[in-house]
């Protein structure tokens, strides 16, 4: 029997053994891990690229996209235009991004890339994208269209896309009061790479 006070020391299997976790915890393990990787790595690009991963994101987009408009940006990622204000301020004063009137249209913004967002535009190691690519790599087509619908399936279940995101009616693109903002969702982007839940005129967390 051991005397009081004499320390008790876990025994080394107990130190080593993976906690069991059931079904819904294990995937909530694994989302909180993929989530603090893209925090962790648009951090790094922040210091090595000057560009966050939303940064990066928006600049990718829009060399896809040459003359897409803010709207057309905003669903594609399935956001509200006013929660780009805050990106697209910050990517046109660096110089990366650069605002055309639509000959069509004076009253649309043509979105496009300067000669230093094309320069940026470009494949990079150490990028999410990057990192998403050498994953996706490894994984039949059939497992990868079915963690696809696993995303999209959890982002319908925690209400994205059911009901509107709150606005405060400010920066570019807000909403009328009243109007529809159904369906202004990450769509199964991860939560730190999509841009959806950040206020207007500010610039969601890398």
């Amino acid at each position: 029997m051991k005397e009081m006070g004499e320390a008790v020391t876990p025994s080394a299997a107990n130190e080593n053994a993976a906690p069991r976790l059931d079904a819904v915890m294990e995937f909530l393990r694994l989302l909180w891990a993929v989530d603090q990787g893209l925090r962790s790595t648009s951090k790094f690009m922040e210091t090595t690229m000057g560009l966050t991963g939303p940064q990066r994101l928006v600049v990718r987009l829009v060399g896809q996209y040459p003359g897409i408009t803010a709207g057309g940006l905003a669903e594609i990622l399935h956001v509200h235009p006013s929660t780009l204000t805050g990106v697209m301020k910050r990517l046109q004063k660096r110089g990366l991004v650069e605002r055309k009137s639509d000959p069509l249209d004076a009253r649309k913004a043509l979105l496009f890339l300067t000669a230093a967002g094309s320069a940026v535009n470009v494949p990079s190691e150490g990028t999410v994208e990057a990192a998403v690519q050498r994953a996706i790599s490894r994984v039949p087509r059939a497992r990868l269209e079915g963690a696809q619908e696993v995303l999209l399936v959890l982002a319908e279940e925690l209400g994205v896309g059911n009901s509107p995101l709150s606005f405060d009616g400010q920066g570019e693109g807000a909403a009328p009061p009243g109007a529809d903002t159904a369906g202004v969702v990450t769509a199964g982007l991860p939560p730190a790479l999509g841009l959806a839940g950040t206020r207007p005129g500010t610039e969601p967390a890398p």
